[in-house]
């Protein structure tokens, strides 16, 4: 450290750890990780460690750039000051390690924008758009964002560089924007932007659902939102520096449990799913089925949609198809969610079968398991015919505006559609028959009972529509 340079602001030699739930952790957990991590780090060499973030034991320390205020320069005469005693560790300064920050925080964006500017110029528009801004009494415009601009001598331009704290509050492409702004009044090209380390995927979708909106895309696929904001060619351009490759780049697909989802009724082939529900165990069943053919009817009516859509023949309903097939298309991945939501509460309500009964607090318990298990059982179907409903006046539009060569597919699809609510029907009735609050078995039951019946009734009206056509 006492010959180290460079243009990150940087305070010792492991300048910051941060924890951050990713998955499965709960932000409280990563604090205790946290204090955990800094206490051994500063038994182990005797070094100074302050917390930050959600970890911060003050609130002027919650703050990064606040704790590394001085920088590795300053840090002597920081630690001389009661104040700025370490949380952990003694107050002393050693030149060959300086100090570390441990924190819990959200998962930060190291976001980069190019411009063909001057260093300077890049620091100009940083000023602008970090929240700390020129100074106490000119704060910037975009809240949880840290930046300043470089030069990136490899590559023979400038940066706004930053750090976005919390991209649900902030997002990447408003930060973008931002800087367009005011590099537009500069009068200075921005030549796309970089995202250095790991990124979210929902920031990822919060940007393409931005643009989408803004320029009226017709844009559904994961895969295809993703792309749109990651190249060169399209606003944000991620792949200006170098190819932005998802798998390596998305946090979610990373960390991905091939595992759990190994597990999962969904991520089976065909063959296997119905060899499972053929197999000598109660679930998967007929709840199970019901879903996956409901979102097998949705996937239909989406078929239809993009098989009208874009079509010459067909140009003047583009406008329709657009908006009927996003409704399709939300539906598939929310029905089949329900596959595996059925299974999961059945085996609820079994496990709580097997729970002990040999005392009268353990009959409570496992009798009040067992309720609770036949509720989530109810529910299930019950959400599942709801979402099912939820489709008919798409599927009725779509027989009379799709293309006509599809005109069996929609047939199918109402049927599929019809034949899922009637599942789940019936899997409410039995569920319900051993529930002993009366009041709820008499509303859910009718519940059902009309749900049931406004899906025989327009799966008879798509019929009849379809066959209407020639």
């Amino acid at each position: 450290m006492t010959t180290h340079s460079g243009e990150h602001p940087r305070m010792g030699a492991l300048d910051v750890c941060p924890f951050i739930p990713v998955q499965n952790v709960t932000m409280e957990e990563c604090v205790t990780c946290a204090n955990l991590f800094a206490e051994r780090l500063s038994d182990m060499l005797n070094v100074p460690v302050y917390l930050y973030g959600e970890a911060a034991r003050t609130e002027k320390r919650r703050s990064l750039p606040s704790v590394r205020e001085g920088e590795y320069e300053a840090l002597a005469e920081k630690l001389k000051k009661p104040e700025w005693a370490p949380d952990y560790g003694p107050p002393v300064f050693v030149p060959s390690w300086g100090a570390t920050a441990a924190g819990a925080r959200k998962f930060l964006i190291a976001y980069n924008i190019n411009l063909l500017s001057t260093k300077e110029q890049a620091h100009r528009i940083a000023l602008d758009i970090r929240e700390q801004g020129r100074g106490k009494n000119q704060p910037g415009l975009l809240k949880k964002v840290q930046g300043m601009g470089w030069y990136l001598e490899e590559a023979n331009l400038a940066q706004v560089s930053t750090n976005i704290l919390d991209f649900e509050l902030t997002p990447v492409h408003t930060v973008f924007e931002e800087v367009c702004k005011d590099a537009k009044d500069l009068n200075l090209p921005v030549v796309g932007s970089q995202i250095v380390g790991l990124v979210p995927l929902k920031a990822m979708l919060d940007c393409a659902d931005f643009y989408i909106q803004r320029d009226q895309l017709f844009v559904l696929e994961e895969e295809h939102k993703v792309r749109l904001v990651s190249t060169y060619a399209w606003e944000l351009g991620l792949d200006s520096l170098g190819p932005f490759i998802p798998k390596e780049r998305i946090i979610e697909y990373m960390v991905s449990d091939s595992s759990k989802e190994d597990r999962q009724l969904v991520s089976l082939s065909v063959q296997q799913f119905v060899h499972s529900v053929g197999a000598r165990t109660p679930a998967p069943g007929g709840g199970s089925v019901s879903a996956l053919v409901a979102a097998l009817g949705a996937a239909l009516g989406c078929m239809v949609g993009q098989m009208t859509y874009g079509k010459k023949q067909f140009e003047s309903l583009d406008s329709v198809m657009r908006r009927l097939i996003p409704p399709f298309h939300q539906a598939i991945n929310e029905l089949l969610q329900m596959v595996d939501a059925d299974s999961r509460a059945f085996n609820g309500y079994m496990a709580a079968l097997k729970m002990p009964k040999n005392t009268t607090d353990e009959i409570q318990r496992r009798e009040a398991a067992m309720q609770d298990g036949l509720m989530e059982a109810v529910g299930v179907p019950l959400s599942l015919a709801e979402r099912v409903n939820l489709l008919w006046p798409c599927v009725k539009e779509m027989v009379l505006y799709g293309n006509i060569a599809c005109k069996s597919d929609v047939q199918v699809a109402a049927k599929a559609l019809e034949t899922a609510v009637f599942g789940a029907y019936y899997n409410v009735l039995i569920n319900l028959k051993d529930i002993t609050d009366e009041s709820f078995k008499t509303t859910t039951r009718q519940r059902a009972s009309d749900l049931l019946q406004e899906a025989r009734e327009s799966a008879a009206a798509v019929l009849e529509a379809a066959e209407k056509r020639e």
